[in-house]
């Protein structure tokens, strides 16, 4: 494996990284929606409230995560409308403590890896004011101490891994490194980690045929049921006769990062799938044609509104804030109206090389690229997805921790 997994610490990719701003589980949808959107991969940690304003970060405190398609699909279930958004964070986010890991600035970048290589998603990690980002040849070497650093790669031996001792205690700043701020310092190494980079990922096992899937008819709802751990997305598809399924879109986090959340709500779930990924608008600013406004009835989930000399009106779900276009939606049963502007799903093909994913990845700040067969006649033949775990899996892949014995 390439020694820059051994000779770079965790501490390397904290510089410049900001601190730690913290959603509580007692805020409202609408903060998380305002946190999300500053965020990496569409999501951000959810914490509970420190018991007082001096208490640092701690992963004893991390309840989960919640993300973009969190929210919509709870509003879209909810069926009340913007009110959904003033529900609170602790409504909505599954608890999963294994999804943060609060580890030491000078832990080996190989077991930082190898974390998420088993589901970690979020690094808390302390900002220490001694720490100035120069890599140490050996990262059990910190400040001058020998660090009683993991035993084994595994994540049960990392656990035990005591926290750094610092003299400037709860004054130390934190701050939260994700899988995307990984993928930017390896995307950096490429020549240090050749020939990997250039190798097909076909070769390097990198493709999980795995994937889950949905076909283009079937309800946007019954997608938001089959959404997997990571990457979280689903691919929308038409099946042909032969079992080749043609990739249409996604509904995923990435998706619906910043969108509405109350029109996509709508969307979900009054559209079918096919017909979901034909607006779904990444931008959502832009104003443009649209279907025709739902007509309201005791049913229909409508939104307050009220301002100072006015009384309460109505507001009817939108869908111009995703992107819906009249003309795709008449004739989304056709498979090229599929494959308009942004509706077009992130693919690349199986003989695509690793770097290329991986640039392609940070150009769209995406979670997953959808791979299709290069060999086939018909484009998009989908045959499984590319993410963080499989990239990560793909890059250490030859490697194997080296023993660690004090000089």
């Amino acid at each position: 494996m390439a020694a820059v997994f051994f000779h770079h610490v965790v501490g390397d990719l904290t510089c410049g990284k900001p601190e730690v701003s913290e959603l509580h589980d007692t805020d409202t949808l609408d903060d998380a929606a305002r946190a999300i959107a500053s965020s990496p991969e569409g999501a951000v940690p959810v914490w509970r409230p420190r018991a007082s304003p001096e208490d640092p970060p701690s992963g004893a405190r991390f309840i989960g995560m919640i993300s973009a398609l969190d929210i919509a699909a709870f509003v879209a279930a909810a069926g009340v409308g913007g009110r959904a958004m003033r529900a609170v964070v602790g409504e909505v986010v599954q608890p999963n403590p294994g999804l943060l890991r609060e580890i030491d600035p000078g832990t080996r970048l190989i077991d930082a890896l190898e974390l998420m290589r088993h589901g970690v998603k979020r690094f808390l990690v302390r900002k220490s004011g001694s720490w100035k980002g120069i890599t140490k040849r050996f990262s059990m070497l910190y400040n001058g101490k020998w660090l009683k650093n993991m035993e084994s790669t595994s994540p049960s031996a990392a656990s035990s891994s005591k926290q750094l001792s610092s003299s400037t205690g709860s004054a130390d700043k934190f701050c939260c490194l994700s899988r995307e701020d990984v993928l930017r310092f390896l995307i950096g190494c490429l020549g240090a980690l050749a020939p990997i980079p250039l190798t097909q990922i076909s070769s390097l096992g990198a493709i999980n045929p795995h994937y889950s899937y949905v076909e283009a008819s079937a309800p946007a709802m019954e997608a938001v049921q089959k959404i997997p751990q990571d990457p979280c997305a689903v691919a929308v598809v038409e099946t042909a006769l032969d079992g080749t399924r043609k990739i249409l879109g996604d509904i995923s986090t990435y998706k619906l990062w910043k969108c509405d959340y109350v029109s996509a709500a709508w969307a979900l779930a009054n559209l079918s799938a096919g017909q979901f990924v034909i607006g779904a608008d990444e931008n959502g600013s832009t104003p443009i044609s649209v279907l025709p406004e739902p007509p309201i009835s005791p049913s229909s989930p409508v939104e307050e509104i009220s301002s100072p000399g006015r009384s309460p009106r109505a507001k009817k779900f939108s869908s111009r804030s995703i992107g819906f276009q009249a003309n795709q939606m008449s004739a989304w049963r056709t498979r090229s109206s599929f494959h308009r502007g942004r509706s077009t799903p992130l693919t690349c093909k199986s003989t695509s090389t690793l770097a290329a994913v991986m640039a392609q990845m940070l150009s769209h700040r995406a979670t997953h690229v959808w791979v299709t067969d290069a060999e086939s006649e018909e484009d998009g033949i989908l045959i499984g997805v590319v993410g963080y775990t499989e990239i990560f899996n793909a890059a250490t892949r030859s490697s194997s921790p080296s023993p660690r014995t004090p000089s």
